[in-house]
């Protein structure tokens, strides 16, 4: 009899899946597996019978992977499974920053009691008037499970794409769209872009990307849009390009002291892959890669050993 140990909420219908050899404890001291979400694990001590985790969405950055190899223990991840909840979400942060969508709503809370409320919102709609995303461009910088899906949903809706991505050759890129324009120099992006989503993971090569430099090379009046890692934005940096106007809008799933300062920004509470599809799409496949593991030995999208 296995036993797993759930450091977060992890889905029921993911639980479900557990066959009859598996069982539920709220003894980490004695559980084989670990599934976990946002749990920082990095000042935990490893217990004794641990023999994998599985972390129940894309980012591990919350689990000390070079210590769980050294003892022996596997960690895997759910690339993937909450990739069209963080496109979507991209989507409607593209919407929320080309028209002032949340202003607009909160002036209709400030004058809820108006009796002419009717009235005075077509007078007061103009200063919450924006523009449209049709026609636009956006510029994709990681081209994995999400910035893939995000290509075709946006050409759709009338938008040019320019695509970036070092471990994506051309080939590749076209195969996702032929009409998305590829290129291999981040300011060929920056440069033609109205907007510029990141989809790429925290590495100490990505943290801080978003500079000074890079906002210099943007587009005046750009938005940048980060619902991947918090740390890939200079904050000083950005809270600069917003100050001086150089870009139009930040809207980030990561809210610090630092961001909710920012006039410009639009902060939210780490939504990305916050819907009820998503958080079983992600407990699903850690469970069945916590299975695979503990039967069969297989190792499916481990993240720290071979």
């Amino acid at each position: 009899m296995y036993k797993v140990h759930c450091l977060n909420n992890i889905s029921p219908v993911g639980l479900a899946l557990l066959s009859d050899n598996y069982e539920l404890t709220d003894n980490i001291e004695e559980a084989d597996a670990i599934l976990v979400r946002s749990a920082d694990m990095h000042e935990m001590d490893i217990p004794a019978n641990l023999k994998a985790v599985a972390r129940a969405g894309a980012g591990v950055n919350n689990i000390p992977l070079e210590k769980m190899a050294e003892a022996g223990i596997p960690v895997f991840n759910t690339p993937g499974a909450n990739a069209n909840a963080v496109k979507e979400l991209t989507i409607a942060g593209m919407l929320l920053a080309s028209r002032d969508i949340i202003g607009g709503a909160q002036w209709c809370k400030e004058n809820a009691q108006d009796e002419n409320i009717g009235k005075s919102a077509e007078k007061a709609k103009k200063q919450f008037a924006g523009t449209e995303i049709t026609d636009k461009t956006l510029g994709i910088i990681g081209l994995g499970a999400i910035g893939k899906l995000m290509v075709p949903a946006v050409e759709a809706l009338g938008m040019k794409v320019v695509g970036y991505d070092p471990f994506v050759t051309p080939e590749q890129a076209a195969a996702i769209s032929e009409s998305m324009t590829y290129v291999t120099d981040l300011n060929d992006l920056y440069g033609d872009s109205d907007f510029v989503t990141l989809h790429v993971p925290a590495t100490p090569e990505t943290t801080g990307m978003i500079n000074d430099e890079a906002i210099a090379a943007m587009k005046e009046g750009a938005v940048v849009l980060n619902f991947a890692r918090g740390t890939l934005v200079d904050d000083e940096a950005m809270a600069r390009g917003l100050a001086e106007g150089k870009l139009r809008a930040y809207v980030t799933d990561f809210a610090n002291p630092a961001v909710m300062a920012m006039e410009g920004a639009i902060v939210l509470p780490h939504l990305g892959a916050s819907t009820e599809e998503a958080e079983d799409n992600c407990a699903k496949m850690a469970v069945e890669e916590i299975m695979d593991y503990l039967e069969t030995g297989t190792k499916t999208h481990c993240v720290n050993m071979k």
